[in-house]
């Protein structure tokens, strides 16, 4: 068993003329005679297929685009470390391509995607339904929540709605709209798949073999294929909920009804904060800590050693303003438990400026929360 995110990859010799104008989707027919609460009437339709499902994927499909990605490798032959045969092994270019999906967020052009879609690519280009193609430029990313956003110079574009909170009920319906068969097959219309939420807030750690840290995914049934990353993961009101991301599969057999998407919670504050400024901004809360080790445990009246010890806080730092104290020990920072040192950098990992940050600490032997507001170093 094995996690795969669901970027395309195919490889070709260095060419001169840049990457194909050609599109290429499919859409299936969806339908369903059950109608959930707060969705699109399809009594205002004179067509009774026009049912919540296909109103709610015609109003955000639009927006779903397809990305291509060219990176540039130099292949260096094994001669070329040694000086006299250099000049008879030069090194030479190899052009590899990718693909992706991905979903314009605002109407000027901004569009959000998985890091992994682009990252070190040397050409993007974004393809939408209409037609029409653009080169795009990279704004800013956060490899630890593994988004993106993009940029193409276009006016009046399609842009979805997003939902406005996290706000989701397991078993409501889902929709992924994406991009598996990316250049493959001529056709300006994406993958409809529906399904429902099974589940919400998944963490996931290197250890469960993806290479990224994910915290606080939801997970979905609706098919989740290879080419999808990066996709939109919508509602029956036709509203982003999240940014489909990978899934989980077995002997590579591809989609087993398991398929992970980020939440727009997360995805819209990025989003802000990479418009806003450009990237994202470091920040600080001015405590040091340390590994909690058996004599240290027994000290503080643990059981076992948990958590990390604070021994210094600087001056006027968000640390200080929390109403921390050296001698504190963090057990955990919102709803996750803190093991050691590499962990509580790991979990602080998803957060932003002006974040408000829940620390569950242990002083005198009671456990009292605090809250740490981070501040930018910038």
């Amino acid at each position: 068993m094995y996690f795969e995110k669901t970027r395309k990859n195919y490889s070709s010799s260095l060419k001169s003329d840049s990457l194909g104008q050609t599109t290429s989707f499919t859409t299936p027919i969806i339908s369903s005679a059950m109608t959930p609460v707060n969705a699109v009437d399809p009594s205002t339709s004179t067509n009774p297929r026009r049912n919540f499902l296909v109103q709610a994927v015609e109003k955000a499909s639009p927006s779903v685009v397809f990305i291509g990605v060219t990176q540039i490798q130099v292949v260096r032959s094994p001669f070329y470390d040694d000086p006299f045969f250099r000049q008879f092994f030069p090194p030479s270019y190899q052009e590899f391509r990718s693909m992706g999906s991905g979903v314009l967020v605002t109407e000027n052009g901004y569009i959000v995607t998985n890091y992994h879609v682009v990252d070190q690519a040397n050409r993007i280009e974004i393809h939408l339904q209409d037609g029409r193609s653009f080169q795009a430029s990279l704004k800013g990313a956060d490899p630890y929540t593994d988004l993106a956003i993009l940029k193409i110079n276009a006016p009046h574009l399609p842009a979805i709605s997003l939902a406005e909170n996290d706000s989701l009920m397991i078993g409501e319906w889902s929709i992924a709209i994406g991009n598996p068969f990316g250049a493959l097959i001529k056709d300006n219309k994406p993958t409809v798949t529906v399904g429902v939420i099974s589940a919400v807030k998944r963490d996931f750690t290197r250890e469960s073999g993806i290479g990224t840290r994910y915290r606080s995914m939801i997970q979905t049934d609706a098919a989740i294929n290879p080419g999808n990353s990066g996709g939109a993961l919508i509602n029956v009101l036709g509203e982003l909920i999240g940014i489909n991301t990978f899934i989980f599969s077995q002997n590579n057999s591809g989609n087993v009804g398991v398929g992970f998407a980020i939440p727009v919670g997360r995805v819209n504050k990025t989003l802000k904060e990479i418009i806003r400024y450009g990237k994202i901004r470091s920040f600080y809360t001015g405590i040091s800590v340390q590994n909690i080790d058996q004599i240290i445990a027994q000290h503080l009246g643990l059981k076992q050693p948990m958590g990390v010890l604070i021994n210094r806080i600087e001056k006027n730092s968000p640390g200080k303003k929390g109403g921390l104290k050296t001698g504190d020990v963090i057990l955990r920072v919102d709803d996750y438990e803190v093991i050691n040192t590499e962990s509580i950098n790991d979990l602080f990992n998803q957060y932003l400026p002006s974040d408000t940050v829940g620390l569950m600490i242990l002083r005198d032997k009671k456990e009292t929360l605090k809250n740490l507001v981070l501040e930018s170093r910038e």
